[in-house]
């Protein structure tokens, strides 16, 4: 028979309680110091991000207008399928998708990689000239950018396009605005667009080390050779960064298309999802705010710009890019 000492097991019980109470605490010590310098960001995420984003989703519940506010009532998703039922809603989702790709793909990734590209590989003091000019639309006070463009692509005998491009090409001298709105549209944020991912690249190609590129030269690599094979690889954040943060810019953007079409020509001709929110939750001409429904539209926005984060996650190999290096021992 075995025997069994109960003042042995009690020691050893207390013995591991013990233990695991110091681990507990050597752990608190461990994390208290980030948590603590983490807590003032925390904070201000949880109160002007998640909150506000919670409150959207509330009122996107209930039938709050101008009609209805101080006696609005819970309707639940009740926005959701009179959005679903709205027969502008395809056309106002297309509208987006097209405005969003285009400018994205076009200018703010396409175009601001390209400049960073020949900036990067020209005089140092003209690339840096060059990228400067590239950051006057930017720094344009809005009104004063759609103007300029309103006037440019103004019908004849006003608008320089007519009078300096088309007219001698043999083109009919038209408004482009009302002419061909998507590519007015897609021109005057693309260019603003641009300038971002110009400086997020430009920092990122000219951080990569020197050593790299000459090793390409001397194993024979063409210029092509050497953005192809080292210098896209070696920008993936950059990228990854760049196309997430312009697609939620995008999106949840429509300040020029405000200023430039409202929407127009005709019934919904360039009216992005954004656009439409703001129409009906706080500019709607028939007087009869909707800030329910313009909250639905908002949550639902919400919604594709954390699908679209995913997506870009995924096609960027995010756990890749995070993985810790492979240090070979021998």
């Amino acid at each position: 028979m075995s025997s069994h000492n109960p003042s042995t097991a009690g020691t050893m019980v207390l013995a591991r309680e013990e233990q695991a109470y110091r681990s507990f605490w050597v752990r608190l010590r461990a994390y208290s110091a980030p948590a603590f310098f983490l807590s003032p960001a925390a904070i201000l995420v949880f109160i002007f991000f998640f909150l506000p984003v919670l409150l959207t989703i509330l009122i996107s519940m209930t039938d709050m207008s101008t009609a209805t506010f101080g006696r609005f009532n819970w309707v639940g998703l009740a926005n959701y399928a009179k959005m679903a039922k709205f027969r502008w809603t395809k056309v106002i989702l297309k509208n987006t998708a097209i405005y969003v790709f285009f400018t994205l793909t076009l200018f703010n990734v396409g175009l601001g990689l390209v400049i960073a590209l020949v900036t990067t590989h020209m005089n140092r003091r003209a690339g840096f000239l060059f990228r400067t000019l590239w950051l006057l639309p930017r720094i344009t006070p809005s009104v004063v950018y759609i103007m300029m463009w309103r006037w440019m692509a103004a019908d004849a005998p006003y608008g320089i396009l007519n009078q300096h491009i088309f007219g001698p090409l043999g083109i009919p001298p038209k408004d482009w605005v009302t002419a061909a709105p998507w590519v007015m549209v897609i021109l005057v944020n693309g260019f603003v667009g641009a300038s971002f991912g110009m400086i997020i690249f430009t920092s990122a190609i000219e951080s990569i080390p020197d050593d790299y590129i000459r090793a390409a030269k001397v194993d024979g690599a063409s210029t092509w050779q050497s953005i192809r094979y080292v210098i896209i690889p070696m920008i993936k954040w950059p990228l990854l960064f760049v196309t997430t943060y312009q697609t939620l810019s995008l999106l949840t953007s429509f300040e020029y298309i405000l200023l430039l079409t409202d929407g127009g020509p005709g019934r919904y001709g360039t009216e992005v999802w954004a656009l439409n929110a703001y129409h009906r939750a706080l500019a709607n001409y028939w007087g009869n705010i909707q800030f329910g429904y313009g909250a639905a539209l908002a949550s639902v926005l919400v919604v594709i710009g954390i699908v679209m984060s995913i997506i870009y996650l995924r096609v960027f190999q995010f756990g890749a890019l995070v993985e810790e290096p492979k240090i070979e021992t021998l």
